[in-house]
């Protein structure tokens, strides 16, 4: 596929997503690479985005350069956007209760604090991304490993052999310190590749995941 009839790709997909207004966001392509560009009224648009185009056929990369410029001439005040952070994080069932703790500078929201899962540190982001006010998300959260690295890798193979979108045999796993995973291999889509690295994540005490794999 040429970069152009990947972009005209992207932005008909871009324009198709009901949750967000693309008219501000440029699209640029080139060698498959696709840079976003211009601004989006909130942070939960400007992830949207960029998920939107990571699910487009051809996209081998994404350098998102996207600004949230809130509607209005009204900014939420930061007191007011960590009291409503604290409130929805504790509302989630899958944020432990006073695990995670919230700080806020000029709408951004960094969060931090300490869970035993993945899920339960993208949980908060989640719980937070759409407030309004919101300019940006940083996670900061720490996982604690609780299981061994043959464990980890046993759950990872596992996981991948259930996922009908992930070839096993062509990646590559390698479990180090720290709770840090290792993957490499080669996949035809983008799909597959984010498909192994969301099950690598989904392996208890996985702190980071270093995806290597190739797409095309």
């Amino acid at each position: 596929m040429s970069d152009n009839a990947l972009r005209q790709d992207i932005v008909d997909e871009l324009e198709f997503e009901p949750s967000i207004d693309a008219a501000e966001i440029g699209v640029a392509v080139k060698n498959g690479i696709v840079t976003l560009s211009g601004h989006v009224a909130t942070y939960a648009e400007k992830i949207t985005a960029e998920s939107v185009v990571r699910r487009v056929k051809g996209v081998k990369g994404i350098a998102e350069e996207l600004e949230v410029r809130p509607a209005g001439t009204h900014r939420t005040a930061d007191d007011e956007i960590a009291k409503r952070a604290v409130e929805t994080i504790k509302w989630s069932t899958s944020v432990p209760e006073g695990a995670v703790q919230v700080m806020v500078q000029k709408g951004w929201v960094t969060l931090s604090g300490e869970v035993s899962w993945w899920y339960q540190k993208t949980a908060a982001v989640d719980a937070v991304k759409g407030l309004a006010g919101v300019t940006g998300v940083s996670n900061h959260i720490d996982i604690k490993p609780r299981a061994s690295a043959g464990d980890v890798r046993k759950r990872i193979e596992d996981a991948f052999r259930r996922n009908a979108e992930v070839e096993a045999q062509a990646i590559k796993i390698d479990v180090l310190a720290d709770g840090k995973v290792r993957l490499e291999g080669k996949v035809q889509l983008w799909s597959e590749r984010s498909a192994a690295e969301r099950a690598a994540w989904s392996a208890p005490g996985v702190k980071t995941v270093e995806d290597r794999i190739t797409v095309g």
